[in-house]
């Protein structure tokens, strides 16, 4: 059955060209559009889509508060087009805490610079949020609600336990924002270990999520500069369009920011910041997988485990895209699979 969409923006020459290149897929069918905000609600009512892509600045009502009371009344999955500007993030981030599910430049030259893979990066993309269902499409609080009601360790009875840890490291794609804030605002101000975040963000987004955190969190949190010491009670997020790893020097460990290799798929890479985790703290990291499409981590994540550290992911009912949780715990990597309003107090607990 084909993944029905409702399309919503203001400019009538996007709505054509995005119901063109869905349509240009047989498992997709444009089955509406709207020109702003208060139109989706009601073709939302109507047509009852699987999927909605939504633009964030139009007249009447913007997509944010669309997206709010679209949750609040039949809660859809939700792909919000934006532009890679401090403000376009800002506004991303907010759809993101009002419940959409994701997100893609509305240049879609900032996607690929081949029109045809952008294409099948926005069906691709249509096409797996659309197949979680409504069971994925809801607010961040009915996400940790149902996943407090659904425990799912490894075995039954298994919970973390504290632990001899020198970092905690967390990787996460789709879905990553709103889990990475559940997470962390959790923790306590005098949390006693340093932490990396490396989440598949573009480069003019991390500043603002960055902020966004730290103004949330009682511990700090900041954007990775190259250069910058590890601490404890700091989260440092690695930069969008780039690779973010460590190096020990001096009796301090540092981070080193560096400009992707041609060729690297994802940048920031999970694997590559979990790899070298595992060479500076050998058997000393609390690596944890949250939600994201694709697996990126699960190779870094076998390089920790096999210096003896400790790796937990998030489970399927708390994922947006159960794709990188899968990938480590199909592979017999995970040490805990837990749901997403676990994992902040049990981290709290176990370091």
């Amino acid at each position: 059955m084909a993944v029905r969409v409702l399309v919503v923006d203001d400019s009538s020459f996007f709505r054509r060209r995005v119901t063109e290149m869905l349509n240009a897929d047989p498992r997709i069918e444009v089955i509406g559009t709207a020109a702003d905000g208060l139109e989706a609600i009601k073709q939302t009512a109507t047509l009852k889509p699987d999927v909605i892509t939504m633009d964030i600045e139009m007249p009447v009502m913007d997509g944010i508060t669309a997206v709010r009371r679209i949750m609040r009344s039949l809660p859809t999955p939700i792909l919000m087009f934006s532009s890679l500007t401090t403000d376009g993030a800002k506004a991303t981030l907010d759809a993101l805490d009002a419940g959409a599910a994701d997100f893609l430049p509305k240049k879609f030259e900032d996607i690929s610079e081949d029109r045809d893979e952008a294409r099948r990066i926005l069906c691709a993309r249509v096409r797996l949020i659309g197949a979680r269902g409504v069971a994925r499409a809801a607010t961040p609080a009915a996400v940790a609600s149902k996943a407090a009601a659904t425990p799912s360790p490894v075995a039954p009875g298994k919970r973390p336990r504290k632990g001899d840890y020198d970092l905690v490291a967390i990787g996460t794609s789709t879905g990553g924002p709103v889990a990475l804030q559940d997470v962390l605002t959790r923790l306590p101000a005098n949390f006693p270990k340093p932490i990396i975040l490396i989440q598949h963000m573009p480069g003019s987004f991390t500043p603002a999520f960055a902020q966004r955190l730290d103004s949330l969190c009682q511990i700090a949190v900041k954007e990775a500069a190259d250069g910058d010491i590890l601490k404890p009670g700091l989260a440092l997020l690695a930069p969008g369009g780039k690779q973010m790893e460590l190096e020990s020097r001096g009796g301090s460990v540092r981070v080193r920011i560096k400009e992707a290799a041609p060729g690297q798929t994802y940048k920031p890479s999970v694997d590559l910041g979990f790899s070298s985790a595992a060479k500076v703290f050998p058997g000393k990291v609390l690596s944890i997988i949250l939600t994201g499409m694709g697996a990126d981590g699960r190779e870094g994540a076998r390089e920790l485990k096999q210096g003896g550290s400790t790796l937990w992911s998030q489970d399927a009912d708390s994922c947006v895209v159960y794709g990188m949780p899968a990938a480590v715990a199909d592979a017999g990597l995970s040490d805990y699979i837990l749901p997403l309003s676990e994992i902040g107090p049990s981290l709290a607990q176990a370091v």
